[in-house]
């Protein structure tokens, strides 16, 4: 009965400048940042991330960064998968700062924020589409080009 946890595969998405809306009705912020392009890798898939979708962030007004994205992936073997990665990133006021103004080159260790999401998969029936029947977890990173994730099915 206790879950446990096996690695399904890790993404590196290149994401474009932001859009940034001060003040919607929920408060903080809302942006939409969209996903220039990518790729991923893990034991049983391989591929290139699309440029087909984004990342529409609200910044709550206590500073947590509440994402969704939605985006298309390509399997090197031509099959489209679609993910909705939903998740929060927070941590220390400086550190998120820091993690906004990223300069080529900055690196802030991960341990210092969190970055976690629960991502969900739409594919065609076939060979991935083992992506559709579990759960599965994803704990990220952010670089100045982009976002780092690494997916983990709960078993």
């Amino acid at each position: 009965m206790e879950p446990r946890l096996e690695f399904a595969f890790e993404t590196r998405l290149k994401l474009a400048p932001r859009l940034r809306m001060e003040n919607p009705p929920g408060g903080g912020a809302r942006l939409s940042v969209p996903v220039l392009e990518g790729v991923f890798e893990g034991p049983r898939l391989r591929g290139k991330v699309l440029n087909h979708g984004g990342e529409f962030p609200h910044v709550r007004a206590d500073g947590v960064f509440s994402f969704d994205a939605r985006y298309f992936m390509q399997e090197d073997d031509g099959t489209l998968i679609y993910i909705q990665n939903r998740g929060y990133r927070h941590g220390p006021p400086d550190i998120m700062d820091r993690l906004y103004k990223l300069a080529p080159g900055d690196v802030i260790d991960p341990s210092l924020y969190y970055f976690r999401c629960t991502p969900t998969f739409e594919t065609p029936p076939g060979k991935h589409d083992w992506l559709t029947k579990y759960v599965f977890i994803g704990a990220g990173a952010r670089d100045e080009k982009g976002n780092k994730i690494r997916y983990y099915q709960v078993l």
